[in-house]
């Protein structure tokens, strides 16, 4: 099938490994190098291949040594400018070529950040990270820009000597760049095939930390001890995972904390996953975030949707992985209290993009649809609502969690489209087809809108936050001595965190206020500690960021760079800020 996000033609060949030679230059904003291409021939008489880029330099080409014709298309609004190449001979159907390209990128690559010392939490050093999901990598060097393509990858990259560089692989050693002194090279592995969205780099004033025995956190030495106890439990979500989802195969699990300048909440690369220093809330009570990062490691980075329209099959499951997860950590009522909050952000999305638009299909149509543009929590909810729906068809999590188990294994270290994972569920589900025949499909995957189907999830634990919210809107001026710390103290982070939305959403509806719901703030109430509730917890929801100035009683502060919301959701309004509410995690 074609990739409407991507000028390659999957039919003819194929992309297996990737090797990287990079040089970073933080004067000039730009990375030079070489990748060589291990190409497989899909048909016999192959002789000519396309690769996606965006804004790079492209100053050689050869295949097998050999040099090799190239030309640039015409360039694309999102897609970038198409490098055809056509080889000095041809091959058979299963043989194999490498096409090397020397090439440079632009200094305003799409795919790159480039941070100075300002903006770091040391101050002294820049910084460098990239972002790739969902169509950027081809600004960071030619490849097979699409999730349908896996492949393994080699990097060598040289930096400055007072810098460290991590990538989205295993750390494979260091050394003194031979030709230049003053900066060193380090060497990445990664012996798992996966998509180029997920391949990353990031080049800083690094330290780490051991956090567990396949575990280490990453960050400025400002921000590192802090990350490593907010961390610490990592492992044990680890090993949750592995119980539900069968075996981690990547080896490596390490957080790299970024700087505070940081946008986005969080982002699934391989054996390195990003995070936002504003979960660093120093208990620990935002460390579950990471849970939905974790859970990308079998679906999403080991289980991939084709094309960026089956993007729920990535994000739906991994939402639900990391609910089970929370699941097993928590409760069943945590779980049930979460895709609650999830339903709301899936209404905020539906409201944004109207009721009748068909970026709100689970499965919509991208043919001349910028993949940035499409991002919202619509795959990740109306995802987890439709799998939600079919656990209470199929009867109950540990029933449906088998399925999501045994389709990871079945799919693993392959990419699926949403008619290839129906058909398994049929498969693994043949004693109950009847049932699954009477779900509306149509309305499901290819209606805009809310769901066919509302969940009825179990209150508990959100009641108690809409009685507090409501005792606080109802009161009057001279009641508000009686709010005690206490009121707050008794909610976990997640409930305050929907507390303060509750309080939030009735302002925002409110005609006669625009600001806060009472003029003074409670006598108890204080700046740096409300109720126990540290400022960092606001990061979690886009929306409490602005609680300082639409919750005035407990006089909240908190900066301007959006969290992670459920865990995974950076990805969305991380990358990309369109949906209304949550930072998502990729």
């Amino acid at each position: 099938m074609a990739d409407p996000c991507s000028f390659c033609s999957f039919t003819s060949c194929v992309t297996k490994h990737l090797n990287l030679l990079l040089r970073v230059d933080f004067d000039r904003h730009v990375i030079s190098g070489r990748v060589a291409l291990t190409v497989e021939a899909l048909e016999d008489r192959f002789s000519a291949l396309t690769l996606d880029t965006k804004d790079l330099k492209i100053v050689s080409v050869s295949a097998n040594g050999q040099p090799a014709r190239f030309s640039l298309g015409q360039k694309h609004s999102f897609k970038g400018t198409p490098l055809d190449i056509t080889l000095p001979f041809d091959l058979s159907r299963g043989q194999h070529v490498i096409v090397e390209v020397n090439y440079e990128t632009s200094p305003s690559a799409s795919a790159l950040q480039w941070l100075t010392p300002e903006q770091t939490a040391g101050k002294k050093q820049p910084y460098l990270f990239s972002q790739c999901q969902a169509h950027h990598c081809r600004s960071m060097l030619p490849c097979q820009d699409s999730p349908s393509i896996k492949h393994t990858y080699y990097a060598q990259v040289s930096v400055p000597k007072d810098l460290v560089a991590v990538m989205s692989a295993v750390r494979d050693g260091h050394e003194v760049d031979p030709q230049d002194s003053g900066r060193i090279i380090y060497r990445f592995r990664q012996p798992v095939s996966m998509p180029s969205y997920l391949i990353a780099i990031v080049v800083g004033a690094l330290e780490s930390r051991e956090i567990g025995p396949r575990s280490r956190v990453w960050s400025e030495k400002e921000l590192v001890d802090k990350a490593a106890f907010e961390f610490s439990e990592t492992e044990t979500m680890l090993k949750t995972a592995e119980e539900l989802a069968g075996p981690y195969v990547w080896g490596q699990y390490d957080i790299l904390v970024l700087p505070p300048s940081f946008p986005y909440g969080g982002m699934e690369n391989p054996c390195l996953t990003f995070a936002t220093p504003t979960l660093l809330a120093g208990d620990k009570s935002l460390s579950n975030v990471i849970a939905h990062e974790i859970s990308h490691s079998w679906t999403g980075n080991l289980v991939t949707n084709k094309t960026w329209e089956h993007f729920w099959l990535n994000e739906g499951h991994t939402v639900y992985l990391e609910r089970m997860i929370g699941r097993c950590m928590e409760s069943e009522q945590f779980r049930q209290f979460k895709a609650m909050g999830g339903w709301k952000d899936l209404q905020d999305s539906v409201n944004t993009f109207g009721a009748n638009n068909p970026l709100t299909n689970l499965v919509p149509s991208l043919q001349d649809v910028d993949p940035d543009d499409a991002f919202s929590s619509v795959p990740y909810e109306k995802g987890f609502a439709l799998l939600y729906h079919l656990e209470e068809l199929m009867g109950g999590p540990e029933v449906f969690m088998g399925f999501v188990k045994s389709y990871i294994q079945l799919f693993a270290y392959s990419s699926v489209t949403t008619d290839e994972w129906k058909n398994y569920l049929f498969t693994y589900f043949k004693d109950k087809v009847d049932v699954l025949n009477k779900v509306d499909w149509n309305a499901w995957m290819f209606t805009p809108g809310m769901p066919p189907v509302k969940p009825q999830y179990d209150t508990t634990l959100a009641d108690a936050c809409i009685a507090l919210s409501q005792k606080w809107l109802k009161a009057k001026d001279q009641d508000l001595n009686g709010f005690k710390e206490s009121d707050v103290k008794t909610l976990s982070s997640h409930q305050v965190i929907e507390f303060l939305s509750l309080l939030l959403h009735e302002v925002r509806c409110s005609p006669q206020s625009t600001s806060a719901p009472h003029g003074s703030a409670p006598s108890d109430s204080r700046e740096e500690d409300a109720g126990g509730l540290r400022p960092q917890r606001l990061h979690e929801r886009r929306d409490p960021l602005q609680v300082a100035e639409a919750v005035r009683p407990v006089q909240v502060g908190g900066s301007g760079s959006p969290g992670a919301e459920d865990g995974d959701r950076a990805g969305q309004d991380e990358v990309h800020a369109t949906a209304p509410q949550g930072s998502f995690q990729l």
